[in-house]
């Protein structure tokens, strides 16, 4: 099925006798995208548009301050200097006009917020990285043109929110705050109560309306032109809404993202999906999508890894990753479809996730520690009216290590460092959150500054400041950024890291959590240790786990070789990491078999 009978089909699902008329429109649309872009046209198979050298930073785009210059030009100085070699590709969160969220609460989709820069700004930065755009539309601001035409009477406005009867049986809605789902709004036709998943600044759109569907696409699509070769869809499990259901994961909402998927498919097919739901692990993975003929899946080709936060929390302040090692030796990501691993972002940690892999009680101990380390919890309404805790608002940095313990500094850089690698150990894209990668803590001034549990992790930087940091070899911010970077030049050079390479988690010792990784054509073999405890632990592994006969095994981060008689074996200390590499005889790579 060619992506053109794809999209004819999602239409007819979504709107019946309507997509006929739609798909007329939408095809003048496609047209014209593709003869002012005829470049994006063509694209490399599944398989080869991510590698092992691809690493994606989250930044604001305001995330770096210096007088006298816009700071998207400020981020542009700061990566040629200190990035080009660690990471590919930048997710700058939600960088347009806004009103409240840091962003997330957009006032005008197509413009740059001008305290930002300007687009050209935004081109120039996608010529060294690749960009990852946020599409934030599952909600617009209420002072956004299209809602202010709302509250006029103003066509085609009037179809693009969700209006609800008193009446409506609004019973099974899934809540991902403990915040009011309606917000009363006074139009021109009188007073009306509109949907508002998440702040009643927030308007939810209504994907219920033609007008409104192709309005969205347009705008991705003008995304694409502006440099976008990643689109982030924010929230998008709550998209589509239905009186009656939880209005979570809808067909209806598997169905419009397949649809955006099939329109760059036919005018952009280098361009990538990524899907943000923080949910159980189950109902994350099922945005993948169903295989496609030619490879890939026909929904979103990378899937946040929600569940990987909170497991590596939990596994580093019991010094046990039995729940990790269980979890991701059962992970298996459809051909040429991938995760995207993070551990820390502009959001909290997030516990739905962990629903399943953790018992009730760790999962209140992940909150007990948050506490205790200075962070906030941030709850959520369940459908019976009770709260629970949904996410954990903290630094990554933090959450490991307690800012009152006294422990020694270079303990916790450890920590943090051990669970970075774990996460770009695992099969996938790693999504480094800018402040876990300069070993940022917990922001306290911020969050009593405006009462949100989540800038406790949104700090904006003094550029300058952060220079002196970076140049001075005591300091935190020196010692977390060296020791990930190198990390990350590890990982690049090694085709066993490429996302789609094979992986085998095996189960060592309750404190080891170790995962090897086979590169594609069988050649090499990387064996990933990482100790979560503060005891030093000894690893023998047999050459028939290994799976290879090698004759030693060289430490990429350290370059120390290990000989193997039969097999390997190898100390690793308190939060160490230790990658070491298959040899043989001759000290070349190998993964042959045993």
């Amino acid at each position: 099925m060619t992506p053109k009978e794809r999209i004819r089909e999602h239409l007819a699902f979504l709107y019946g006798t309507e997509a006929a008329a739609m798909w007329q429109r939408l095809c003048a649309c496609l047209d014209a995208f593709a003869a002012a872009h005829p470049e994006l046209g063509q694209a490399p198979p599944p398989s080869e548009r991510l590698s092992q050298r691809d690493a994606v930073l989250i930044t604001y785009g305001d995330q770096f301050e210096q007088a006298g210059q816009a700071p998207l030009q400020t981020l542009a100085e700061l990566a040629a200097q200190y990035l080009a070699d660690v990471i590919s590709a930048m997710h700058i969160l939600p960088f347009y006009p806004y009103s409240s969220d840091d962003g997330f609460s957009v006032i005008d989709y197509r413009a740059v917020n001008p305290a930002f820069g300007t687009w050209t700004d935004v081109r120039r930065l996608g010529e060294r990285f690749q960009l990852m755009f946020d599409a934030v539309i599952n909600h617009i601001s209420r002072q956004s043109e299209w809602f202010q035409g709302y509250l006029r009477d103003e066509a085609p406005y009037t179809g693009y929110f969700i209006t609800v009867p008193e009446d409506a049986d609004l019973s099974q809605v899934v809540r991902p705050r403990a915040l009011p789902l309606l917000t009363e709004v006074q139009a021109a036709h009188g007073p009306d109560h509109v949907w508002t998943t998440f702040s009643e600044d927030q308007i939810d759109l209504n994907y219920a309306d033609p007008g409104l569907t192709l309005e969205i696409i347009d705008l991705l699509l003008f995304y694409v032109g502006q440099g976008a070769e990643i689109i982030r869809l924010d929230a998008i499990a709550y998209l589509w809404k239905e009186f009656g259901t939880t209005c979570i994961h809808l067909p209806q909402t598997h169905a419009v993202v397949k649809l955006w998927r099939a329109v760059l498919d036919a005018v952009a097919p280098g361009v990538l999906l990524i899907t943000e739901t923080n949910v159980p692990h189950e109902e994350n993975v099922s945005y993948f999508g169903q295989p496609l003929p030619g490879g890939g899946t026909d929904e979103a080709q990378l899937v946040y890894q929600f569940s990987l936060a909170p497991l590596t929390m939990h596994s580093i302040l019991t010094g046990d990753a039995t729940a990790l090692t269980r979890w991701a030796d059962g992970l298996q990501p459809p051909a040429q479809a991938t995760f995207f691993n993070f551990t820390a972002s502009h959001d909290g940690v997030g516990v739905r996730p962990a629903e399943g892999l953790l018992t009730r009680a760790e999962i209140e101990a992940l909150a007990a520690a948050t506490i205790a380390h200075g962070g906030r919890v941030s709850y959520k309404t369940d459908p019976e009216g009770t709260q629970s805790v949904y996410e954990l608002n903290i630094s990554y940095f933090d959450a490991l290590s307690n800012p009152m313990a006294g422990e020694p500094l270079q303990v916790q850089v450890a920590r943090l460092i051990v669970s970075q690698a774990i996460m770009l150990a695992l099969a996938g894209v790693p999504g480094i959150y800018v402040h876990s990668l300069f070993g940022s803590r917990s922001w306290q001034e911020g969050v009593e500054q405006t009462g949100r549990n989540r800038t406790i992790n949104r700090q904006k930087l003094d550029y300058q400041a952060l220079l002196r940091e970076l140049e001075d070899p005591d300091a935190l911010r020196h010692r977390v950024f060296a020791a990930y970077g190198a990390l990350l030049r590890a990982r690049r050079s090694e085709a066993a890291f490429h996302p789609f390479a094979p992986q085998r988690v095996l189960s060592l010792h309750p404190s080891l959590f170790a995962v090897l990784r086979i590169a594609r054509d069988g050649a090499t073999r990387v064996l990933c240790l990482h100790n979560v405890s503060d005891r030093a632990q000894q690893v023998e592994v047999s050459s028939e786990e290994l799976g290879t006969s090698a004759a030693a095994w060289r430490d990429l981060l350290t370059g120390e070789e290990h000989a193997a008689d039969g097999g390997l074996a190898v100390d690793v200390g308190p939060y160490s990491v230790c990658w070491l590499k298959a040899l043989d005889a001759s000290g070349e790579g190998t993964g042959a078999p045993s």
